[in-house]
């Protein structure tokens, strides 16, 4: 049995929901997305474009990663609210940030990639990580 998963932005305008279960889970330490979340990492889940409806408007800033290559950061034009991470040379793929997951219990990272640039307060014990991007 598969459950649905829902999320939304602080303000409530952008709702989103699927449910597949998630491809990957991830945290992001790269400087970008420290930036982006304000924060000391970014929690991501991976999971089919195709398995994910959106309600509300997000609007998208293209950064450009270490590698040179474009990503896509969409957030809610209300509020602010960091909602999902799209990289060109994935389509098939939409990163959600965790964050914004009416039910954050299941999140549990499997990963983190950028540990080079992480905060040295940040310690996340028992999960493996890269150095830099995963390829």
């Amino acid at each position: 049995m598969t459950t649905q998963t829902t999320g939304g932005c602080l303000c409530g305008a952008v709702r989103y929901s699927f449910e597949d279960e998630p491809l990957m889970q991830a945290v992001c330490h790269c400087k970008n997305c420290q930036r982006q979340a304000g924060s000391g990492w970014s929690m991501l889940i991976g999971v089919p474009f195709a398995a994910v409806s959106t309600d509300g408007e997000v609007r998208t800033y293209i950064d450009q990663g270490t590698s040179g290559g474009e990503v896509h950061r969409q957030f809610c034009p209300t509020c602010g609210s960091p909602m999902f991470t799209r990289v060109p040379s994935q389509p098939d793929l939409l990163f959600i940030k965790a964050g914004t997951l009416d039910d954050t219990s299941s999140f549990t990272p499997q990963v983190q990639f950028w540990t080079d640039s992480k905060q040295n307060w940040v310690e996340l014990e028992g999960i493996p990580g890269l150095p830099g991007n995963p390829g």
